[in-house]
C-alpha cells in the first residue's frame, strides 16, 4: 500500500465500531486517532501538528455544530463526516445543517465502495483547499513585501524631491534691473522639468528651462546631470578655461555632448536666453521647446517668440542658431514647460496657445497671477510637470520688486 500522510480522526463512542473503521483506514495507508468523546478528542483538533485531515463522528446535531465552531475558529477546512446507524432523513439533514460535510451509515465498511468515495471526494476538497490557502499566503507575502517596496520607494522619491528643490535657484531674486521667479510643479514626486537663472557677468543674465523626455526618476536624474554641468560651465568661465556659458548654442551643444555620453536613451527639449541689461539686447537658442517662451512689453506687443531647433541629446553634431531681440522697452518674459498646456481647458493646442497669449496679454505677468488665473494650487493631480520662469524688467514704472 502507497504511504500516505492524510491524518483522520475518528470520534465514536462505540469502541468496536471505531475500531472497524480504524483497521479499515489503515490499510488504506491513513494516520488514524480513534476517541470515544468530543472532549477526549480536544487535543487532536487543537494540537497544529496532529489536526486531522478528515474527522469521522458519531455525534448528535448539536455536538457536530460545536464540533464545526471549533474547526472554523482554526480557519482550516477540516471536514466532518457525520456517522449514525439511523436511516431517517430527518437526522441525515439535521447532521448537514449542523456542519458536516457528508453522512456515512454504521456500520462504516459494509458499504466500502461508498466509504472510500466518501474520503475520496472530502480529501480533494481538502488539498484544493489547501492550496488555496498557500497561494492566499504566498499572495499576502507578496503585498507585505510589495506594500514594503513601495513605501522605500515613496521614502526614496521624498528624498530625491528634496535634492531637487535644493538644485532649484531661489525665488524672488532681484539681480541688477531684473526681478526672476519661478514655479515648479510636478506630476510625480519627482519632475523632469528643470530651470534655472543666474548671472554670468555684471551685465548678462543666463536663463533657461528644460523639459526631459519621461517622468520619474530616471528623468529625474538628468535634471541633476543639467545642475552639475551648468556649475562646471560658470566654474570654467571663472577659471577662463571654457566661455561656452556665454553663447546659447554652444551651451546646447554640451548639453547634447553629456547626454550622448551618458547612454540613458533620454532627450531635454531646452529653451536658454541670455539677457544683456546694458545691449538691451535677449539672445536665445531652441531645442525643440514648446511652447515657446511669451515676450510682452509695457504699453505695447505680446507674443511668441520665433524661433526653432532640434532638440538635445539625440544627434551627434547637430547645430542650433541663435535668435535675438531687442529689449528697447520695459518687458515680460515667461518661460513655459508644455505641462502648462494640459491644465488650459480648450479643445485644440492653437486653442491653448491662444489662452495662454490672453492670459499674458491681460495682465497675468507673475508667478501669482497666473497661479490664481490658472487654478495650479489647487490641482492635486497633474497630467504632466508644470515649470514657469518670468523674469521682469524692474525698469517698469508699473512693476516694483516683488511683483503679486
Amino acid at each position: 500500500m502507497t504511504a500516505r500522510t492524510e491524518r483522520i480522526l475518528i470520534i465514536d463512542a462505540d469502541e468496536a465500531a471505531r475500531a472497524d473503521l480504524s483497521r479499515y483506514l489503515e490499510t488504506r495507508g491513513f494516520y488514524v486517532t480513534g476517541c470515544s468523546s468530543r472532549a477526549a478528542a480536544q487535543g487532536e483538533v487543537s494540537d497544529d501538528s496532529t489536526v486531522p485531515d478528515v474527522i469521522f463522528a458519531d455525534l448528535q446535531p448539536d455536538g457536530i455544530r460545536e464540533l464545526a465552531g471549533q474547526l472554523e475558529e482554526k480557519d482550516a477546512f477540516i471536514p466532518i463526516v457525520a456517522c449514525s446507524d439511523s436511516t431517517s432523513s430527518v437526522d441525515v439533514v439535521n447532521a448537514l445543517r449542523a456542519g458536516a460535510s457528508d453522512f456515512v451509515l454504521k456500520p462504516y465498511t459494509d458499504d466500502k465502495g461508498a466509504l472510500d468515495d466518501v474520503i475520496g471526494k472530502l480529501l480533494d476538497r481538502v488539498r484544493v483547499n489547501r492550496l488555496n490557502q498557500l497561494y492566499r499566503q504566498e499572495l499576502e507575502e507578496a503585498n507585505r513585501d510589495l506594500r514594503d517596496g513601495i513605501a522605500e520607494l515613496r521614502a526614496d522619491q521624498r528624498a530625491g524631491r528634496k535634492v531637487q528643490l535644493k538644485m532649484l535657484p531661489d525665488r524672488e531674486q532681484v539681480t541688477g534691473g531684473l526681478y526672476v521667479d519661478h514655479l515648479i510643479k510636478p506630476s510625480l514626486y519627482l519632475s523632469g522639468d528643470f530651470l534655472d537663472y543666474f548671472r554670468i557677468s555684471e551685465d548678462k543674465l543666463l536663463v533657461y528651462i528644460a523639459d526631459v523626455s519621461g517622468h520619474g526618476a530616471s528623468s529625474a536624474f538628468v535634471t541633476v546631470l543639467l545642475k552639475n554641468l551648468t556649475n562646471r560651465l560658470q566654474r570654467n568661465l571663472r577659471r577662463g578655461s571654457s566661455d561656452d556659458i556665454l553663447y546659447p548654442q554652444r551651451f546646447l551643444e554640451r548639453i547634447n555632448s553629456e547626454l550622448l555620453d551618458t547612454g540613458l536613451g533620454k532627450h531635454v527639449t531646452v529653451f536658454v536666453g541670455i539677457i544683456s541689461e546694458a545691449e538691451r539686447t535677449l539672445q536665445y537658442a531652441v531645442g525643440a521647446h514648446f511652447p515657446m517662451p511669451i515676450l510682452s512689453f509695457e504699453g505695447g506687443e505680446t507674443a511668441y517668440l520665433e524661433g526653432s531647433g532640434l532638440p538635445v541629446g539625440l544627434f551627434e553634431k547637430p547645430d542650433w542658431e541663435v535668435y535675438e531681440v531687442s529689449l528697447t522697452r520695459p518687458f515680460h518674459l515667461l518661460l513655459f514647460s508644455d505641462g502648462i498646456l494640459e491644465v488650459i481647458r480648450a479643445k485644440s493646442l492653437d486653442e491653448k496657445e491662444k489662452t495662454l497669449l490672453e492670459l499674458v496679454s491681460g495682465g497675468r505677468h507673475t508667478i501669482a497671477s497666473l497661479n490664481e488665473a490658472l487654478s495650479l494650487d489647487g490641482m492635486t493631480e497633474l497630467p504632466d510637470d508644470i515649470a514657469i520662469v518670468t523674469v521682469t524688467d524692474t525698469m517698469s514704472p508699473s512693476v516694483s520688486t516683488s511683483p503679486d
